[in-house]
């Protein structure tokens, strides 16, 4: 991933859109949100975040730091006012390491914390004591309640590529289709190794990671591939999957940026991928093979400023998802990258309340135009000096203090309340309102919770209707630079929603007429 100077943050929050799910501008301290629960869109399947690549290391890090960890990642419990004592993720991302810890400093990736580790030797046996410190966070996640895993792999086993090496050479695929066979054979015994030795199926694997990158620079495990080298892929595997009766679903294809799921893009024979893979007719289709998920996976990255342009690509996604029945669109990972139109640099941790924001207006936009699914973020656990994590640690492998951010909070006020199940339902801010808000809504059975992007410095009084459904709010959570999803009681319908903040709003629907 590119490392771009840092840019002063300027969060850029444009004039109300024609959805209503955006902002509405305007010069008051008052706005009234209205819900319409008759008015449904897609149905949420998770939020993620994944162990790569620190998992390795801090899953073996003394119990009380590591069991802490796994709390603000996992946990579902209160503290003892109420607030959340973690963010509850609903699924767990695995990195199937290719191998290159094995290989050490003859790997060619020269930060050892990008190296991953493999179960298979080289004599074709496997060693299911390897990748030990992200079993331990598998089996953590369980313990709190998570019940969807998901692998994936950023390169074939350096057994089975090209050039020995997990990573590429001059941009060009580093397997042959006369291995295609032994990948997902190796990838039908990791699902049943990891089951046998955690008690943890994979519902998912995703064999294929961000394809359109040439990964030929020996900065982590990486692979290229264009379509129909991975369809050839996906079809192997899900022969395979087929012949050994492995129900874990086939997630395709984590593009590198939402436009290769629409678009022709910059990089030939790698876009269009919805219609490519999920288009009856195609010559890459793949939506009627077994096992291949209905979902279409991309990345984030690199279309999220300026927000016209990021609304823009994002209503072009949600139609062209729209176009293939049955279609799903997960976000599958991002972190702050780049410059972002001068809005903010992915240079630098930031701790405190602006890359949050920045954050929840991403998984706003995501939710609200494009309709993913599933949103789900990149490393969970960072050693870096760098917007990529949800909780910091020091670079220590053995040991070392950790640092939460608002960004991991502000993730919870989504993560901890939209639930696996929840239905997305219109939610819109009255014209004129200041500061400028964005309200997203969702519902469960006769739940209903409202998540809230305050941008702005301004406190914003709002009101809530409704319509013809009779709910009832009970409890606020909010997230600002000097809270924690901090618990808080509403009443009447009205709420006071902090300047700088992300606040979620939980009630129940009584009645709808």
């Amino acid at each position: 991933m590119t490392r771009i100077p840092t840019i002063k943050f300027v969060l850029l929050m444009v004039t109300c859109l024609a959805l209503g799910r955006l902002v509405a501008n305007g010069q008051g301290s008052e706005a009234t949100i209205t819900i319409d629960v008759s008015k449904t869109y897609q149905t949420i399947s998770n939020f993620a975040a994944s162990d790569a690549w620190a998992g390795q290391f801090v899953g073996n890090w003394p119990d009380a730091k590591r069991e802490k960890i796994a709390d603000l990642l996992f946990s579902l419990d209160n503290n003892a006012d109420g607030s959340p004592k973690g963010i509850g993720l609903s699924l767990w991302r695995f990195n199937i390491g290719g191998g290159s810890t094995q290989q050490g400093n003859t790997s060619g990736i020269k930060d050892e914390w990008r190296r991953a580790e493999s179960f298979l030797n080289n004599d074709g046996s496997y060693n299911w004591q390897n990748q030990a410190g992200q079993i331990w966070f598998l089996k953590a996640a369980k313990k709190r309640h998570v019940n969807q895993f998901l692998g994936f792999t950023n390169t074939p086993p350096v057994q089975f590529t090209s050039n020995g090496k997990a990573y590429a050479n001059a941009g060009k695929v580093n397997i042959t289709p006369d291995n295609y066979d032994a990948f997902a054979g190796y990838l039908v015994n990791i699902v049943k190794g990891i089951e046998k030795i955690s008690n943890i199926k994979f519902d998912y694997i995703s064999p294929v990671n961000e394809p359109q990158w040439d990964w030929s620079d020996g900065g982590q495990e990486g692979c290229p591939y264009n379509n129909a080298e991975i369809t050839g892929l996906v079809r192997s595997i899900s022969n395979k999957f087929n012949q050994n009766n492995i129900s874990s679903g086939i997630l395709v294809a984590e593009a590198g940026s939402i436009n290769y799921l629409f678009t022709k893009g910059d990089k030939p024979g790698k876009g269009n991928q919805v219609n490519e893979f999920f288009k009856p007719g195609s010559p890459n289709y793949l939506g009627n093979l077994p096992n291949v998920s209905n979902i279409i996976a991309a990345h984030s990255y690199f279309t999220t400023s300026p927000l016209p342009t990021s609304v823009k690509a994002r209503k072009a996604l949600a139609d062209t998802i729209a176009s293939i029945k049955g279609l799903n669109f997960w976000q599958s990972e991002y972190c702050i990258l780049g410059d972002n139109a001068g809005e903010i640099s992915g240079n630098k941790r930031d701790l405190g309340i602006n890359a949050a924001l920045y954050l929840a207006s991403v998984i706003h936009t995501d939710l609200a135009v494009a309709n993913a699914s599933a949103w789900q973020w990149w490393t969970a656990i960072s050693p870096y000096d760098y917007k990529d994590g949800l909780i910091y640690i020091d670079k220590n492998k053995t040991d070392g203090d950790f640092y939460s951010s608002k960004m991991l909070w502000a993730f919870g006020n989504y993560s901890r309340f939209v639930r696996p199940g929840a239905i997305r339902v219109d939610a819109s801010v009255s014209a004129g309102a200041a500061p400028k808000l964005l309200v997203s809504a969702f519902k469960k059975d006769k739940a209903l919770t409202l998540v809230i992007v305050n941008p702005s410095a301004d406190d914003v009084t709002i009101k809530l209707d409704a319509g013809t459904a009779k709910v009832k709010f009970a409890s606020s959570y909010v997230t600002s630079q000097n809270a924690e999803l901090q618990a808080g009681k509403i009443s009447g319908g009205s709420s006071v929603i902090p300047g700088r903040s992300v606040v979620t709003i939980t009630g129940s629907i009584k009645k709808s007429i």
